[in-house]
């Protein structure tokens, strides 16, 4: 299993966003949707041994789960209408009710520290100042944690600090969290970049 958590921190909490949009008006919603995308879709396929969850104003989370995922196509305006889907649900959310929205897409009332504390595998927080990411065990079943275009805040840095098993990095250079998602799935596609096919 591989699961990617992604802070939004400019991640809208309400549907009523533009789909016409998203880089501005939607809160660069078009980061999230990049990065779900990255995580769950191959060519003309769905990961079933992934998800992807978004964490919006350290208030609740959606989550994307690609064992029961059904229609999600590699556009972003299609992928934020499923976030709007989630997003016009919040409200039945109650403590830690978690409420179905469709097929493999969910939204709970979570923090950024509820969610990485509940969480059943080991936690790899995706830095350019970690090790390098060929040090990871390629065999491995982990959740990735990553943050969108800003940089982890001092205090989700602070809950890293406590939470996460290592921290590692993809390359020399700050990219977009769905490249990050992409370089990550390909070296555990390739068991470490030694298996091609």
């Amino acid at each position: 299993m591989r699961r990617f958590i992604v802070i939004g921190h400019e991640a809208p909490t309400d549907p009523d966003f533009p789909l016409d949009d998203l880089p501005g008006g939607a809160g660069r919603l078009d980061l999230l949707c990049r990065s779900v995308t990255a995580g769950l879709l191959y060519s003309h396929g769905i990961r079933s041994d992934a998800s992807v969850t978004t964490l919006h104003d350290d208030a609740f989370a959606v989550e994307f789960d690609g064992a029961a995922l059904r229609g999600l196509h590699p556009d972003e305006r299609s992928t934020a209408a499923r976030f709007r889907e989630a997003l016009a649900r919040v409200d039945e959310a109650v403590g830690m009710i978690e409420v179905d929205v469709a097929p493999g897409i969910s939204v709970a009332r979570r923090t950024i520290e509820q969610y990485l504390a509940a969480l059943d595998l080991p936690l790899v927080q995706l830095h350019e100042a970690g090790d390098p990411i060929t040090e990871l065990p390629a065999d491995g079943e982990y959740a990735f944690v990553l943050s969108d275009h800003r940089n982890f805040t001092p205090a989700e840095a602070t809950v890293m600090e406590s939470v996460a098993d290592r921290r590692v990095s993809v390359g020399p250079l700050p990219i977009h969290a769905d490249q990050a998602i992409t370089i990550v799935q390909n070296y555990l596609d390739t068991d470490g970049y030694h298996r091609y096919g």
